[in-house]
């Protein structure tokens, strides 16, 4: 697989240029199969690819470079000032806890958790979807793979 793929699978589930998202000076590490196993730019590893479903997992590099890629409030998750400290630290994100979300987000979707202006976390993967987690007063929302913190 090479950087071109990379990039369509960027656009396929993030909804960016993937040329923007993942510049020509952008280095593709592949697996023996052939397979992609993860993307870096200047140095930092932005995602790596998940051999269940072809699709990438957001490094804390990555999701700050999609979230200035998108805007608000696309593939976001708002959470409340009062669990800041624990979605930076890595812990999980909690539907009760949530002010906003993009309509769009499924479940099992890579998402950027952020506050409510708008600065970054962490990010992690939707357990919910946006609708579910609206309704919802209990139940984990999104599970967390980087707080800002280095958390997890």
């Amino acid at each position: 697989m090479s950087l071109k793929q990379a990039r369509k699978i960027a656009n396929y589930q993030f909804g960016v240029n993937g040329e923007k998202f993942l510049p020509s000076s952008s280095k593709v590490k592949e697996r023996r199969t052939g397979n992609i196993r993860y993307v870096e730019y200047e140095g930092e590893k932005l995602g790596y690819l998940r051999t269940n479903d072809g699709l990438f997992t957001l490094s804390i590099a990555g999701a700050k470079r999609l979230k200035n890629l998108l805007d608000y409030p696309k593939n976001r998750v708002v959470i409340q000032k009062e669990v800041e400290e624990f979605i930076e630290e890595g812990k999980s994100a909690f539907a009760k806890h949530v002010i906003e979300v993009d309509n769009q987000i499924r479940s099992r979707d890579e998402v950027l958790v952020v506050n409510n202006d708008d600065k970054l976390l962490g990010n992690g993967k939707a357990i919910l979807s946006a609708p579910e987690i609206k309704s919802f007063e209990k139940g984990m929302a999104v599970d967390i793979r980087n707080g800002i913190k280095g958390g997890k």
